[in-house]
């Protein structure tokens, strides 16, 4: 984010606004449609003085900086889970993507994983907080569980 500039900002086949850069770890194409928050974010800092005088998207200071930023959001939320830049991305692909419908491979594109298993470790976290957030709907309604041998009838 820190090297973001107005040339990775590109219009899509679709017409809509996409941020198209090069991942270095990788060296994989990262391409990811830009969601209206993301935008209004943009159009936010786009007269930011630090933002045009250093050609930049986002006034991000370094690292450190905005994980520090993060801790004092996170106290001020009264967050106890440890907020760090790269816990944004696993949100996106866990919480914003995933969880909504998007398909496993689209969400390693975005990402810019070479190989899909690297992705599926995000599922697992998915697929983990379904069952601990079905588990609470079953507490919520209060159905009791089913008898084992009551489910073998069913099936026969």
């Amino acid at each position: 984010m820190i090297k973001l500039t107005p040339d990775h900002i590109l219009t899509g086949i679709n017409g809509k606004k996409w941020i198209m850069t090069q991942r270095i770890k990788t060296e994989t194409r990262s391409n990811v449609p830009l969601l209206p928050p993301a935008l209004a974010i943009l159009a936010k800092y786009a007269q930011d003085p630090e933002c045009l005088a250093k050609e930049r998207l986002l006034p991000v200071k370094s690292n450190q900086k905005m994980n520090a930023y993060l801790k004092e959001v996170a106290d001020m939320c009264g967050i106890t889970k440890p907020l760090t830049f790269h816990i944004a991305r696993h949100t996106f692909a866990t919480t914003v993507t995933l969880t909504n419908g998007v398909p496993i491979e689209t969400v390693s594109s975005m990402l810019g994983h070479k190989n899909l298993r690297t992705t599926q470790i995000y599922a697992k976290v998915v697929e983990h907080k379904v069952g601990e957030d079905m588990d609470r709907l079953e507490a919520r309604l209060a159905v009791p569980a089913v008898p084992a041998n009551s489910l073998r009838e069913l099936s026969a």
